[in-house]
């Protein structure tokens, strides 16, 4: 056995019975081999969060590919792949003392498993083993230098890649006409070739993210594949559902066909840039297919069935959210004229309504460079969506402070470049500024586009010459606090030539994140919440938030802005030198490049922003 090894065993079965607390004489680095193992941490008690211990290979040793491992992009696909082959590792040898964190369908950048110059690296959490609060040594001995170790061998071994991937992810996704994989989806098949799969899924991600630039390139906002296979298993499982689900296939009017440099031709309904509206009888599948479009910001694994669902990467969804908190939004395109007389173009409340909330979500969205809304009818507040024709003329406009949605869409559109893909099953009332209407029947789409304008009496060529160019997204800063070209057109918000112009920025306070109640860092309670200080952010309506890891992210990344703002820098302005520093460092930026930043993925921008504007103590610079 090696010496460090023996050493280390030896130490921890001669700790065997003692109190817990002596296993801090195990803290430091030791080299087994072609392994180093770190450990970093070690919890004060049984009871406690577990230990924090890292393993690493350095590039010579584990005999990888540089051309899989090199590129940014790639490394975070090959790190995602190493991660999944860690979990079916220590599933299927029972190792339940190591946790490694857990994947999803979505392939996210995490500091769980990175790739470097050097290297390869895991960071692990390892509970220690104890009998009441005695060291269970020689059971401890068995974790740190064989089950640890034999990880790195398996994850981080190139060669041992196809003995220890069961190619969960990764089987051919070369696909059928339609790019789909020929997999069932079941998450069950063989890895392929002498790397279990890896080369497999890194192309798929390559492939993935060229699609998600072609969408820019070509003005449109998602894409869905034919073969798709959009609905879940279940309410609590991301899973695709069995052989009974019926695959997606596109209307011939929107039928998109794209190749990519990689050889693999691509062939789904393509969503234009404007205002798109999905239509159809109930669980006829509206929201499954907006549902798939929100997740579609993210890669997808091989076998999920959303693998070629893509939509580009600043799409938000926007609902009602009655109760939350708002701080300084100019909600005046929705909401003016208020009886107490309070300017809504800086509004706060502590309570905002279903109307409000909506409105807040939807201009933070835009502030922080949303181009394109995501909005279902089913969550949304009906006041703030549409007002018929007899509510109208009951509540004469000047007494009616809410200007509803329907109204707003299309100069959200031609003045801000903001599309909206949204569900409407029960009015009619957005047939009128819709570019594209998309009927659902079976869960089988069908353009019905021409037969809805001759129901409401409109010109589609009057649509098309009020449409801004394809190619130019107008009047909306996005996270990097750049503006992009607006748009040349005449057309006011409403009768009362009103514009969406762009709102001035808002700057929080330096110490807008500094609450005398602070003592101890932001910490992550879950997928849905953060803690900050004694205050609780809510995050359960912001449904792009997919992983707790990312909710990590999200606290780390409010410690992170803590430091920036001065009284200066505006919110936009913050997100945009963490977004530069996340591509700059990676995830392990947010966490001050410690040695073991824990299980953190990297959030959005949007949702970071989500979160600090739901932050009840948020103070503005006046």
């Amino acid at each position: 056995m090696n010496s460090q090894r023996s050493k280390l065993a030896s130490t921890l079965q001669n700790l065997d019975g003692r109190s817990y607390g002596n296993y801090k004489q195990i803290r430091g680095r030791y080299e087994f081999g072609p392994v180093t193992v770190f450990v970093d941490r070690v919890q004060v008690d049984p009871f406690a969060s577990p230990s924090k211990v890292r393993i690493r290979i350095n590039r010579a040793e584990a005999g990888f590919p540089t051309d899989i491992t090199t590129d940014r992009a790639d490394r975070i696909a090959a790190s995602d792949f190493l991660f999944r082959v860690g979990n079916e590792f220590l599933h299927h040898s029972n190792r339940r003392a190591i946790i490694l964190g857990r994947p999803g369908q979505e392939v996210l950048e995490r500091t769980n498993v990175i790739i470097d110059d050097e290297g390869f690296e895991a960071r692990l959490l390892v509970n220690l083993p104890a009998r009441g609060r005695r060291i269970l040594g020689h059971q401890a001995a068995d974790i740190l230098t064989r089950d640890v170790p034999e990880l790195a061998q398996a994850m981080f071994v190139h060669s041992n890649l196809a003995r220890h991937s069961s190619g969960h992810e990764s089987r051919d996704s070369s696909g059928d006409a339609s790019g789909q994989s020929s997999s069932d989806g079941s998450g069950e098949a063989s890895g392929h070739g002498p790397d279990g799969g890896l080369r497999e899924h890194v192309q798929l991600h390559r492939d993935q993210l060229e699609l998600q630039n072609h969408l820019g390139e070509e003005g449109l906002l998602a894409f869905i594949g034919n073969g798709a296979i959009l609905p879940r298993r279940s309410g609590d499982s991301d899973l695709p559902m069995d052989s009974s689900a019926v695959a997606f296939t596109s209307p011939s009017s929107l039928e998109h066909t794209v190749t990519l440099s990689s050889g693999r031709s691509l062939t789904g309904m393509a969503i234009p840039r404007g205002v798109t509206v999905i239509v159809g009888g109930g669980y006829h599948g509206k929201s499954t297919i907006l549902r798939a479009l929100e997740r579609g910001v993210y890669p997808h694994i091989a076998g999920d069935g959303r693998e070629w669902v893509i939509t580009e990467p600043s799409a938000t969804s926007i609902r009602a959210e009655d109760g939350r908190a708002v701080t300084g939004d100019d909600i005046s395109p929705f909401i003016n004229n208020l009886p107490s007389g309070t300017d809504t173009r800086s509004f706060t409340t502590t309570n905002a309504s279903g109307s409000t909330s909506q409105a807040a979500n939807l201009v933070e969205a835009v502030e922080v460079g949303a181009r394109t809304l995501l909005i279902d009818e089913d969550t949304s507040a009906t006041n703030f969506m549409i007002r018929d024709e007899r509510m109208r003329a009951l509540i004469p406009a000047d007494r009616e402070p809410i200007t509803p949605f329907v109204d707003r869409i299309r100069p959200l559109f031609t003045r801000r470049g903001v599309s909206t893909i949204l569900v409407a099953g029960g009015s009619s009332a957005f047939f009128e500024v819709a570019d594209h209407v998309i009927g659902l029947d079976a869960y089988v789409p069908q353009e019905v586009t021409a037969k809805a304008h001759e129901l409401v009496g409109v010109d589609a060529d009057d649509l098309e010459r009020s449409n801004p160019d394809q190619r130019t997204v107008a009047g909306s800063a996005g996270p990097d606090n750049t503006e992009h070209e607006s748009v040349d057109t005449d057309e006011s918000v409403d009768s009362g030539g009103e514009t969406f112009t762009t709102p001035q920025p808002r700057t929080p306070t330096a110490k807008a994140l500094h609450p005398s109640s602070k003592t101890k860092s932001a910490k992550a309670k879950g997928l849905g919440q953060v803690q900050f200080g004694k205050a609780f952010i809510d995050l359960a309506a912001v449904s792009q938030l997919i992983d707790p890891q990312q909710t990590t992210g999200i606290a780390e990344a409010l410690e992170y802005m803590a430091e920036i703002f001065d009284d200066r820098t505006s919110l936009t302005e913050a997100l945009a030198e963490v977004e530069d520093m996340l591509d700059a460092q990676g995830v392990d930026g947010l966490t001050g490049n410690r040695d073991h930043p824990g299980h953190v993925a990297r959030p959005r921008a949007q949702e970071i922003a989500a979160a600090l504007n739901r932050f009840r103590g948020l103070r503005l610079v006046e």
